[in-house]
């Protein structure tokens, strides 16, 4: 059983900025905002919320299948993907460029992104009646809009369960169009920030968009987060990290724990606390694809860290 990851591929390029943004954007002037940050460190690194959901999900000894659209300078990255045997069956080549992000983060981990989607763009090219594997869970992370709107109706028409996660892609929908999304959806996952910015749009509080899904998550950073499902909430605790050193990827690691959880019928709080503990083990590492853990290295960390032991994968 295979795991269906919509959504975008990218380079990263990652600076650091190594102060604190608020001592720099008067609050007065943000109608003429101009600002410049100097970022003596820079690096560039392999991303996107696909990629990355899949590299920590085929950690944990399950099946990703990408289904994204890239340019042609996809070469560096298909390599890589050959390397961990991930599968680029659903991945098409289109003309122009691979999604570029462009993360900026201070020392506070406050971040500003800007991304150019590229080949993103057209994802909706793709279709989720070519996947000829048996799915048991899928995922509808940011992507192009068109390719999350139909990725979404084809899952649900398929009768694949999958979570919805519009993360930065948010913005691109109206209230209407997400409120077709989250009934399509069997699962919404969301950041503080994003559940916040979900309940403006759509005039739902949380309580009424966990009604409509078997489960809400909602990520609290260093608070940990809270799972809603069947009228009960969840409160997942964060682990804390060995380093802090880069929080890009650490949503997308969390997710991976969500979908190997439920791929494996787990309850909501092992489920959680796997999810957690991935988003821990990640920003300890720069980059979204840098971070390494074996299954008994992740089943010590798990009884380290909650004191019970993690199911067998």
């Amino acid at each position: 059983m295979s795991a269906l990851i919509c959504g975008s591929m990218a380079y990263d390029t990652i600076m650091v900025f190594p102060d604190q943004f608020k001592k720099h954007i008067l609050p007065e002037q943000i109608h003429i905002l101009s600002v410049s940050f100097l970022v003596p460190e820079m690096r560039r690194e392999l991303g996107g919320c696909a990629g990355n959901i899949a590299y920590t999900l085929k950690m944990l000894g399950s099946e990703p299948l990408i289904m994204a659209t890239v340019g042609q300078d996809f070469g560096i990255y298909a390599t890589w993907l050959d390397q961990l045997s991930i599968s680029r069956a659903y991945i098409t080549e289109q003309e122009g460029f691979t999604g570029q992000c462009f993360i900026t983060t201070d020392l506070d981990d406050n971040q500003i992104t800007a991304f150019h989607p590229g080949a993103m763009g057209v994802s909706h090219l793709n279709q989720v009646s070519d996947v000829k594997e048996k799915l048991s869970i899928a995922i509808v992370s940011p992507d192009g809009k068109l390719g999350m709107q139909e990725h979404s109706r084809q899952l649900a028409a398929a009768k694949v369960p999958f979570i919805f996660d519009p993360g930065q892609g948010m913005p691109m929908f109206s209230g209407e169009e997400l409120l077709e999304l989250i009934e399509l959806a069997d699962y919404v996952t969301l950041n503080d920030y994003e559940a916040e910015m979900l309940g403006q749009r759509t005039g739902l509080s949380i309580a009424e968009i966990a009604a409509k899904v078997k489960a809400l998550i909602v990520t609290l950073g260093a608070e940990g987060a809270q799972i809603y499902a069947d009228g009960v909430r969840h409160d997942i605790p964060a682990v804390p990290a060995v380093a802090v050193l880069d929080p890009t990827g650490c949503g997308d690691a969390f997710r991976a724990g969500l979908l190997h959880g439920l791929m494996k019928g787990w309850d909501w709080p092992t489920t959680g606390r796997l999810a957690s503990l991935l988003g821990s083990i990640k920003i300890a590492q720069r980059g979204g694809q840098n971070h390494k853990f074996t299954q008994a290295e992740l089943a010590e960390q798990y009884l380290a860290a909650f004191g019970s032991a993690l199911p067998q994968s």
